[in-house]
């Protein structure tokens, strides 16, 4: 299973809605997805349709609990309507986990030992990182073998990206120097504005190879999933927004394939068999079968 995490130390630039559209487009691939909310803020929770002050268990109920199992995981995960999407719900109490774990050996691999217990039950599992960095996100990113920073093609969401990569080289000591596997995402770009293509043309100059290629565009249809409580890609597979996850999504599995192949399920990788998919990257057909076939070829072998 992949775990991503989608982190910024500023809110408002997409973190919920990147994890609710790539989820989105899991879902309508036939993959199994499962979302781990980790803001105490819990719009992710929200997004999907849940009240958070209604469920009977929830992750803070699996950071107390100092003895978990696969069955206290189960017991907290609730299916969505989406056939193949399920959730790990936040709450308000979340604000409180740094007091609660104070002390505690091992705070910053619980949710890592979470996801080991369905660690064969998904193809990815996404989790949202709230804007504070503390328990939840160090959990969130040491459990992640990918980081995506969504960031918005604006001054003040570059300040807050400074912000993260300085946290990704502190997080590299602190584990005798494995560093953080990220890649920043342009969100909420608007070609028209001179504000938008600065931004992305500093982020491209500054952060280079950790840069997607592609942009997030603004797209009134975001707002709109939102209200509905259905994610982009469910709504209108060909709307600009949606279309656009759809290509972030086969460019995370394609990296992942070179940087963590075991990791990636047959299901995953079948997506960048797309025939859509490979016109728009011609030059990866051969590279992108030959990762396939190791990956598969270590299966056999195991």
């Amino acid at each position: 299973m992949l775990v991503w995490a989608i982190a910024s130390q500023k809110g408002g630039v997409g973190k919920t809605t990147t994890v609710a559209s790539l989820a989105g487009w899991l879902e309508k691939e036939g993959l199994r997805a499962l979302v781990v909310d980790t803001d105490p803020h819990a719009s992710l929770t929200a997004y999907l349709g849940f009240d958070d002050e209604q469920l009977d268990r929830n992750l803070f109920d699996l950071y107390k609990d100092p003895e978990l199992d696969r069955e206290k995981v189960a017991q907290a995960i609730r299916h969505t309507r989406f056939k193949g999407l399920d959730i790990i719900g936040s709450t308000m109490a979340l604000a409180t986990i740094d007091r609660q774990l104070s002390g505690r050996a091992g705070v910053g691999r619980i949710l890592s030992k979470i996801l080991k217990f369905v660690d064969d039950d998904y193809d990815v599992a996404l989790i949202d990182c709230p804007p504070v960095l503390g328990a939840l996100m160090v959990n969130a990113l040491v459990a992640a073998s990918l980081v995506l920073v969504p960031t918005q093609t604006e001054f003040l969401a570059l300040k807050g990206l400074e912000g993260m990569v300085r946290t990704f080289e502190i997080m590299g000591k602190a584990t005798n120097g494995s560093g953080v596997d990220y890649i920043v995402v342009p969100t909420m770009f608007d070609r028209r504005t001179h504000a938008s293509n600065s931004s992305l043309d500093f982020l491209r100059i500054h952060y280079r190879d950790h840069v997607w290629k592609g942009v997030i565009p603004v797209d009134t249809l975001f707002r709109e999933s939102s209200a509905r409580n259905v994610p982009v890609p469910l709504m209108d597979k060909k709307s600009r927004g949606a279309e656009a996850y759809r290509e972030l999504l086969c460019h995370c599995v394609r990296h992942e394939l070179q940087a963590c192949p075991d990791k990636v399920t047959p299901a995953a990788a079948a997506l960048l068999t797309d025939d859509t998919e490979a016109e728009k990257h011609p030059d990866h057909e051969k590279e992108i079968a030959a990762d396939m076939s190791t990956m598969l070829s270590a299966e056999e072998g195991a």
